[in-house]
Protein backbone atom coordinates (compact mmCIF):
# COMPACT_ATOMS: atom_id res chain seq x y z
CA UNK A 1 0.00 0.00 0.00
CA UNK A 2 1.21 3.50 -0.77
CA UNK A 3 1.94 5.72 2.22
CA UNK A 4 -1.47 7.34 2.64
CA UNK A 5 -0.23 9.65 5.39
CA UNK A 6 2.31 11.22 3.04
CA UNK A 7 -0.15 11.31 0.14
CA UNK A 8 -2.85 13.02 2.22
CA UNK A 9 -0.41 15.65 3.47
CA UNK A 10 0.86 16.21 -0.07
CA UNK A 11 -2.69 16.47 -1.43
CA UNK A 12 -3.72 18.94 1.29
CA UNK A 13 -0.83 21.27 0.38
CA UNK A 14 -1.43 20.91 -3.37
CA UNK A 15 -5.17 21.57 -3.14
CA UNK A 16 -5.05 24.43 -0.63
CA UNK A 17 -5.49 27.21 -3.17
CA UNK A 18 -7.12 25.09 -5.87
CA UNK A 19 -10.35 23.91 -4.22
CA UNK A 20 -12.81 25.33 -1.70
CA UNK A 21 -12.63 24.53 1.98
CA UNK A 22 -16.29 23.65 2.13
CA UNK A 23 -18.49 24.61 5.09
CA UNK A 24 -19.36 22.43 8.04
CA UNK A 25 -22.93 23.44 8.85
CA UNK A 26 -24.85 22.54 12.01
CA UNK A 27 -28.12 20.69 11.34
CA UNK A 28 -30.77 21.48 13.98
CA UNK A 29 -33.20 18.97 12.44
CA UNK A 30 -30.85 16.00 12.40
CA UNK A 31 -29.44 16.93 15.81
CA UNK A 32 -32.90 16.88 17.36
CA UNK A 33 -33.82 13.67 15.55
CA UNK A 34 -30.65 11.76 16.44
CA UNK A 35 -30.12 13.19 19.92
CA UNK A 36 -26.53 14.34 19.31
CA UNK A 37 -24.97 17.40 17.65
CA UNK A 38 -24.85 16.80 13.88
CA UNK A 39 -22.93 18.79 11.29
CA UNK A 40 -23.16 18.54 7.51
CA UNK A 41 -19.90 18.59 5.53
CA UNK A 42 -21.13 20.38 2.42
CA UNK A 43 -18.94 19.05 -0.38
CA UNK A 44 -22.00 19.82 -2.49
CA UNK A 45 -20.67 23.39 -2.44
CA UNK A 46 -17.30 22.32 -3.84
CA UNK A 47 -15.98 23.41 -7.25
CA UNK A 48 -17.62 21.36 -10.04
CA UNK A 49 -20.37 20.49 -7.56
CA UNK A 50 -18.77 17.56 -5.73
CA UNK A 51 -15.75 16.32 -3.76
CA UNK A 52 -14.44 14.65 -6.93
CA UNK A 53 -12.48 17.74 -7.96
CA UNK A 54 -10.04 17.05 -5.13
CA UNK A 55 -9.00 13.66 -6.48
CA UNK A 56 -9.09 14.70 -10.13
CA UNK A 57 -6.80 17.70 -9.70
CA UNK A 58 -4.33 15.80 -7.53
CA UNK A 59 -4.22 12.71 -9.75
CA UNK A 60 -3.85 14.74 -12.95
CA UNK A 61 -0.93 16.61 -11.33
CA UNK A 62 0.88 13.28 -11.05
CA UNK A 63 0.72 12.44 -14.77
CA UNK A 64 4.02 12.34 -16.60
CA UNK A 65 4.63 14.77 -19.45
CA UNK A 66 4.21 11.88 -21.91
CA UNK A 67 0.90 10.85 -20.32
CA UNK A 68 -0.32 14.44 -20.51
CA UNK A 69 0.70 14.69 -24.16
CA UNK A 70 -1.12 11.49 -25.15
CA UNK A 71 -4.25 12.17 -23.09
CA UNK A 72 -6.28 10.18 -20.57
CA UNK A 73 -9.37 7.98 -20.42
CA UNK A 74 -11.71 7.70 -17.47
CA UNK A 75 -15.12 6.34 -16.58
CA UNK A 76 -17.71 8.14 -14.51
CA UNK A 77 -21.32 8.25 -13.41
CA UNK A 78 -20.86 12.00 -13.83
CA UNK A 79 -19.08 13.85 -11.02
CA UNK A 80 -15.61 12.36 -11.51
CA UNK A 81 -15.91 12.96 -15.25
CA UNK A 82 -16.84 16.58 -14.70
CA UNK A 83 -13.90 16.96 -12.32
CA UNK A 84 -11.43 15.35 -14.76
CA UNK A 85 -12.73 17.58 -17.55
CA UNK A 86 -12.10 20.61 -15.32
CA UNK A 87 -8.64 19.40 -14.25
CA UNK A 88 -7.59 18.58 -17.82
CA UNK A 89 -8.77 21.80 -19.44
CA UNK A 90 -6.11 24.25 -18.23
CA UNK A 91 -3.07 22.06 -19.03
CA UNK A 92 -4.66 21.15 -22.36
CA UNK A 93 -4.88 17.41 -21.75
CA UNK A 94 -7.24 15.48 -24.02
CA UNK A 95 -9.72 13.71 -21.75
CA UNK A 96 -12.00 10.94 -22.99
CA UNK A 97 -14.77 10.32 -20.48
CA UNK A 98 -16.92 7.21 -20.77
CA UNK A 99 -20.33 7.40 -19.10
CA UNK A 100 -23.28 4.98 -18.74
CA UNK A 101 -26.25 5.70 -20.95
CA UNK A 102 -28.21 6.43 -17.76
CA UNK A 103 -25.94 9.42 -16.95
CA UNK A 104 -27.70 12.48 -15.52
CA UNK A 105 -28.20 15.05 -18.29
CA UNK A 106 -26.79 17.94 -16.25
CA UNK A 107 -23.57 16.03 -15.63
CA UNK A 108 -23.25 15.05 -19.29
CA UNK A 109 -23.72 18.62 -20.50
CA UNK A 110 -21.25 19.96 -17.94
CA UNK A 111 -18.53 17.58 -19.15
CA UNK A 112 -19.12 18.56 -22.76
CA UNK A 113 -19.08 22.26 -21.85
CA UNK A 114 -15.67 21.81 -20.21
CA UNK A 115 -14.27 20.47 -23.50
CA UNK A 116 -14.10 16.74 -22.74
CA UNK A 117 -14.65 14.01 -25.31
CA UNK A 118 -17.67 12.33 -23.70
CA UNK A 119 -18.47 8.82 -24.92
CA UNK A 120 -21.84 7.35 -23.90
CA UNK A 121 -21.76 3.58 -23.53
CA UNK A 122 -24.52 1.14 -24.44
CA UNK A 123 -24.66 0.05 -20.79
CA UNK A 124 -26.98 1.24 -18.02
CA UNK A 125 -24.53 0.61 -15.18
CA UNK A 126 -21.11 1.86 -14.16
CA UNK A 127 -19.24 -1.46 -13.99
CA UNK A 128 -19.86 -2.52 -17.60
CA UNK A 129 -19.06 1.00 -18.76
CA UNK A 130 -15.74 0.96 -16.91
CA UNK A 131 -14.77 -2.32 -18.54
CA UNK A 132 -15.50 -0.72 -21.92
CA UNK A 133 -13.51 2.40 -20.97
CA UNK A 134 -10.51 0.37 -19.85
CA UNK A 135 -10.61 -1.41 -23.22
CA UNK A 136 -10.46 1.95 -25.02
CA UNK A 137 -7.51 3.03 -22.85
CA UNK A 138 -5.64 -0.22 -23.57
CA UNK A 139 -6.33 -0.06 -27.32
CA UNK A 140 -5.08 3.53 -27.53
CA UNK A 141 -2.27 2.99 -24.99
CA UNK A 142 -3.57 5.81 -22.84
CA UNK A 143 -3.59 6.24 -19.07
CA UNK A 144 -6.82 5.20 -17.37
CA UNK A 145 -7.77 7.37 -14.41
CA UNK A 146 -9.85 5.43 -11.89
CA UNK A 147 -12.51 7.48 -10.09
CA UNK A 148 -11.82 5.61 -6.84
CA UNK A 149 -9.36 2.72 -6.98
CA UNK A 150 -6.21 4.80 -6.78
CA UNK A 151 -4.31 5.80 -3.64
CA UNK A 152 -3.79 9.39 -4.81
CA UNK A 153 -7.54 9.70 -5.41
CA UNK A 154 -8.34 8.21 -1.99
CA UNK A 155 -5.89 10.59 -0.33
CA UNK A 156 -7.27 13.69 -2.02
CA UNK A 157 -10.98 12.86 -2.12
CA UNK A 158 -11.33 11.25 1.28
CA UNK A 159 -8.23 12.22 3.20
CA UNK A 160 -8.36 15.97 2.67
CA UNK A 161 -12.14 16.09 3.23
CA UNK A 162 -11.67 14.20 6.51
CA UNK A 163 -8.82 16.51 7.54
CA UNK A 164 -11.14 19.51 7.25
CA UNK A 165 -13.90 17.73 9.21
CA UNK A 166 -11.53 16.81 12.06
CA UNK A 167 -10.16 20.36 12.21
CA UNK A 168 -13.57 22.07 12.03
CA UNK A 169 -15.48 19.67 14.32
CA UNK A 170 -12.90 18.40 16.83
CA UNK A 171 -15.62 16.99 19.09
CA UNK A 172 -17.03 14.70 16.36
CA UNK A 173 -16.69 10.97 16.97
CA UNK A 174 -19.12 9.47 14.42
CA UNK A 175 -18.78 10.07 10.67
CA UNK A 176 -21.43 9.10 8.10
CA UNK A 177 -20.08 8.74 4.56
CA UNK A 178 -21.50 7.63 1.22
CA UNK A 179 -19.89 4.52 -0.28
CA UNK A 180 -19.76 3.80 -4.00
CA UNK A 181 -16.43 2.68 -5.40
CA UNK A 182 -14.76 3.63 -2.14
CA UNK A 183 -12.50 6.52 -3.15
CA UNK A 184 -14.03 8.99 -0.68
CA UNK A 185 -14.86 6.60 2.14
CA UNK A 186 -11.52 4.76 2.16
CA UNK A 187 -9.35 7.87 2.37
CA UNK A 188 -11.78 9.47 4.83
CA UNK A 189 -11.85 6.46 7.15
CA UNK A 190 -8.08 6.06 7.03
CA UNK A 191 -7.45 9.67 8.04
CA UNK A 192 -10.09 9.82 10.78
CA UNK A 193 -9.14 6.48 12.34
CA UNK A 194 -5.40 7.18 12.32
CA UNK A 195 -5.83 10.71 13.66
CA UNK A 196 -8.10 9.41 16.43
CA UNK A 197 -5.60 6.67 17.28
CA UNK A 198 -2.81 9.21 17.65
CA UNK A 199 -5.05 11.29 19.96
CA UNK A 200 -6.26 8.18 21.85
CA UNK A 201 -9.88 8.77 20.82
CA UNK A 202 -12.52 6.30 19.69
CA UNK A 203 -14.34 7.14 16.45
CA UNK A 204 -16.76 5.27 14.19
CA UNK A 205 -17.21 5.27 10.43
CA UNK A 206 -20.70 4.52 9.14
CA UNK A 207 -21.00 3.80 5.42
CA UNK A 208 -24.22 4.46 3.50
CA UNK A 209 -25.16 2.48 0.39
CA UNK A 210 -28.07 1.73 -1.90
CA UNK A 211 -29.77 -1.45 -0.74
CA UNK A 212 -29.89 -2.77 -4.32
CA UNK A 213 -26.15 -2.24 -4.87
CA UNK A 214 -24.51 -2.97 -1.48
CA UNK A 215 -20.97 -3.68 -2.65
CA UNK A 216 -19.33 -2.78 0.67
CA UNK A 217 -21.63 -4.97 2.76
CA UNK A 218 -21.30 -7.84 0.27
CA UNK A 219 -17.51 -7.47 0.32
CA UNK A 220 -17.44 -7.54 4.12
CA UNK A 221 -19.59 -10.67 4.08
CA UNK A 222 -17.45 -12.33 1.42
CA UNK A 223 -14.10 -11.30 2.89
CA UNK A 224 -12.91 -9.80 -0.39
CA UNK A 225 -13.82 -6.92 -2.70
CA UNK A 226 -16.91 -7.38 -4.85
CA UNK A 227 -15.72 -5.26 -7.74
CA UNK A 228 -18.61 -5.79 -10.15
CA UNK A 229 -22.38 -5.90 -9.65
CA UNK A 230 -25.32 -6.01 -12.04
CA UNK A 231 -26.69 -2.59 -12.98
CA UNK A 232 -29.70 -1.35 -11.03
CA UNK A 233 -32.14 1.38 -11.97
CA UNK A 234 -31.48 4.32 -9.67
CA UNK A 235 -31.17 8.10 -9.67
CA UNK A 236 -28.19 7.68 -7.33
CA UNK A 237 -25.71 6.55 -9.97
CA UNK A 238 -22.65 7.41 -7.88
CA UNK A 239 -23.36 4.61 -5.40
CA UNK A 240 -24.26 1.98 -8.01
CA UNK A 241 -21.82 -0.80 -8.85
CA UNK A 242 -18.91 -2.62 -7.23
CA UNK A 243 -16.24 -1.37 -4.85
CA UNK A 244 -12.59 -0.95 -5.80
CA UNK A 245 -10.18 -3.70 -4.69
CA UNK A 246 -7.59 -1.22 -3.42
CA UNK A 247 -10.27 0.92 -1.78
CA UNK A 248 -11.80 -2.06 0.01
CA UNK A 249 -8.36 -3.08 1.23
CA UNK A 250 -8.18 0.27 3.04
CA UNK A 251 -11.83 0.65 4.04
CA UNK A 252 -12.77 -2.91 4.97
CA UNK A 253 -10.85 -3.09 8.28
CA UNK A 254 -11.96 0.43 9.28
CA UNK A 255 -15.72 0.48 8.66
CA UNK A 256 -17.91 0.11 11.75
CA UNK A 257 -21.42 -0.03 10.31
CA UNK A 258 -23.13 -0.12 6.94
CA UNK A 259 -26.55 1.48 6.43
CA UNK A 260 -28.51 0.26 3.41
CA UNK A 261 -31.22 2.61 2.10
CA UNK A 262 -33.84 2.30 -0.62
CA UNK A 263 -34.48 4.48 -3.66
CA UNK A 264 -37.56 6.09 -2.04
CA UNK A 265 -35.60 6.78 1.16
CA UNK A 266 -32.81 8.41 -0.88
CA UNK A 267 -35.28 10.69 -2.66
CA UNK A 268 -36.85 11.54 0.71
CA UNK A 269 -33.35 12.63 1.73
CA UNK A 270 -33.11 15.00 -1.25
CA UNK A 271 -36.46 16.56 -0.35
CA UNK A 272 -35.58 16.78 3.36
CA UNK A 273 -32.41 18.74 2.59
CA UNK A 274 -34.35 21.13 0.38
CA UNK A 275 -37.03 21.64 3.01
CA UNK A 276 -34.81 21.89 6.10
CA UNK A 277 -31.57 23.38 4.78
CA UNK A 278 -32.67 24.89 1.45
CA UNK A 279 -29.90 23.03 -0.36
CA UNK A 280 -30.55 21.09 -3.54
CA UNK A 281 -28.35 18.00 -3.49
CA UNK A 282 -28.13 15.07 -5.88
CA UNK A 283 -29.61 11.66 -4.98
CA UNK A 284 -26.18 10.04 -4.64
CA UNK A 285 -25.26 12.41 -1.84
CA UNK A 286 -28.61 11.90 -0.11
CA UNK A 287 -27.74 8.32 0.91
CA UNK A 288 -26.15 9.66 4.10
CA UNK A 289 -29.18 11.83 4.88
CA UNK A 290 -31.47 8.86 4.22
CA UNK A 291 -29.44 6.71 6.60
CA UNK A 292 -29.98 9.33 9.32
CA UNK A 293 -33.68 9.93 8.63
CA UNK A 294 -34.51 6.22 8.68
CA UNK A 295 -32.44 5.47 11.77
CA UNK A 296 -30.47 2.88 9.82
CA UNK A 297 -27.20 4.34 11.05
CA UNK A 298 -28.06 2.91 14.46
CA UNK A 299 -27.90 4.62 17.84
CA UNK A 300 -25.52 7.56 18.08
CA UNK A 301 -23.97 8.68 21.36
CA UNK A 302 -21.41 11.20 20.14
CA UNK A 303 -21.27 14.36 17.96
CA UNK A 304 -21.55 13.38 14.31
CA UNK A 305 -20.48 14.62 10.87
CA UNK A 306 -22.58 13.67 7.84
CA UNK A 307 -20.86 14.05 4.46
CA UNK A 308 -22.98 15.61 1.68
CA UNK A 309 -21.00 14.70 -1.41
CA UNK A 310 -22.51 16.58 -4.37
CA UNK A 311 -25.18 18.75 -5.93
CA UNK A 312 -25.10 17.89 -9.65
CA UNK A 313 -28.63 17.02 -10.70
CA UNK A 314 -30.65 17.95 -13.79
CA UNK A 315 -33.88 19.94 -13.83
CA UNK A 316 -35.72 16.90 -15.21
CA UNK A 317 -34.47 14.77 -12.32
CA UNK A 318 -35.51 17.42 -9.80
CA UNK A 319 -38.99 17.51 -11.31
CA UNK A 320 -39.29 13.74 -10.94
CA UNK A 321 -38.09 13.86 -7.34
CA UNK A 322 -40.44 16.66 -6.32
CA UNK A 323 -43.41 15.18 -8.16
CA UNK A 324 -43.05 12.00 -6.09
CA UNK A 325 -43.51 14.02 -2.90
Amino acid sequence: MHNLAELIDEAAVFLRDRVRRTPLEFSPGLSQMLGVPVWLKLESMQLTGSFKIRGALFRVSKLTEEEKRLGVVTCSAGNHGKAVAYAAREPGIHATICVPKSVDRAKYEAMVALGADVQVSEFEGYDDTEEWARGIAADRRLTFLSPFDDYAVMAANGGTTAMECVEDAPSARDFVVPVGGGGLSAGFAWYVKNTAKSLKKTVRIIGSQHVLSPALQMSLDAGHAITKLPAVETMAGGVEGGIGALAFGVLGPLIDRVALVSEDEILDGVRWMLEHHQYLIEPTSAVTVAACLTGKIGKLDEPTVVVISGRNVSVDAVKKILCRY
